[in-house]
């Protein structure tokens, strides 16, 4: 599929999301500065109609809060999320109703996402119940037995009444995938889809996911802490830390030419089948900085091993330093190729 840059089907716009954190019974009698929890700090970003865009980052970056905000099931402190032409963050409950079915979700867990005590067919069905009331039972049964063989869950009529805990962990998924993809939506949010399956599989799902972005016309938000499996289905990557943009580009780019120091470490620590070739890039020290107080500027300074006193005094700019490859680094000329 031929992407165009210049048709986004989501702008996120200067993004925030902060969650107040739980006070004390002394705290609530007398009073105190609230305290926040800044999960999400000014974020800006673009997915392109047709294309794979990732987040990656450790745990603790931002990357779920920020999927669950542009598919409206997290409400934002501010900024905007527009889908479509339309401002997310306008809408109240009955608006965002009616753009559920384009807009679906693949949980990490399918144990915990799907009900129990359903079964696979009804629990990829419910979905067409809700959005497609129209429908009558058997021609919500054949969309999902059609579904059903679409993601290799064969034969369809066996697994429609199999309940969760009947089937393999890849099974499961393969149902959760056909259960975001049965209303036939135009964006998928994808949360780390692969890590509770089997190393076994999760290249199969991969694969399956790449399958049924092309036959459905699908947009996926791709979350992903892993970046070689960034590397297999991304066409733009996002790097998050503690809660900000630290670096977007296109797969090839970002891997060639990375220009923040955070995303320099990510790129080593990924394992090559070589035995014989040994890490160069020294690892930042240290954990995530606690998210109720990041630290000053740029919140990689105390990790950075070229941070200068510039870096823990003021926030860099998020700026473009090669065509479609933003970075927001007081330092990142330095890594720029010789002749740019």
């Amino acid at each position: 599929m031929n992407i165009d840059p210049n048709d986004n089907l989501v702008e996120v716009r200067n993004l925030t999301k902060w969650f107040p954190v739980q006070r004390g019974l002394l705290a609530q009698v007398f009073g105190g500065t609230r305290r926040f929890v800044h999960a999400v700090d000014d974020v800006s970003f673009e997915i392109r109609r047709g294309e794979v865009f990732g987040l990656a980052g450790e745990s603790g970056s931002g990357k779920t809060t920020t999927g669950r905000a542009v598919v409206g099931l997290t409400p934002v402190t501010s900024g905007r999320v527009i889908f479509d032409g339309i401002d997310l963050t306008t809408l109240g409950g009955t608006g965002m109703r009616s753009l559920r079915r384009a807009m679906q979700v693949i949980f990490q867990d399918p144990m915990a996402s799907l009900n129990p005590r359903m079964s696979l067919g009804r629990s990829i069905g419910y979905g067409l119940e809700i959005h497609n009331p129209e429908m009558d039972a058997d021609a919500r049964r054949a969309a999902v037995v059609e579904m059903l063989e679409r993601v290799g869950l064969a034969p369809a009529n066996y697994f429609y009444n199999k309940f969760p805990h009947q089937t393999s962990g890849g099974q499961r998924q393969r149902a959760a995938i056909a259960r975001a993809l049965v209303t036939q939506p135009e964006l998928v949010l994808a949360d780390e889809p692969i890590a509770m399956a089997d190393v076994s599989v999760r290249a199969l799902l991969l694969d399956l996911m790449n399958e049924l972005k092309r036959d459905f016309n699908l947009t996926y938000l791709f979350i992903t802490h892993d970046l070689a499996t960034a590397k297999y289905i991304c066409d733009r990557v996002g790097i998050m830390y503690l809660g900000m943009m630290a670096e977007v580009a296109e797969l090839r780019e970002l891997y060639t030419h990375p220009l923040h120091p955070y995303s320099q470490a990510l790129l080593a620590a990924v394992p090559v089948p070589d035995p014989h070739q040994r890490r160069t890039q020294p690892m930042p020290e240290g954990e995530i900085p606690n998210p109720i107080s990041p630290p000053t500027g740029c919140r990689f300074h105390p990790r950075c091993p070229i941070a200068g006193e510039v870096c823990a005094q003021e926030v860099p700019a998020f700026r473009e330093l090669r065509p479609a490859h933003r970075v927001a680094c007081h330092y990142a000329e330095r890594f720029l190729p010789s002749g740019d």
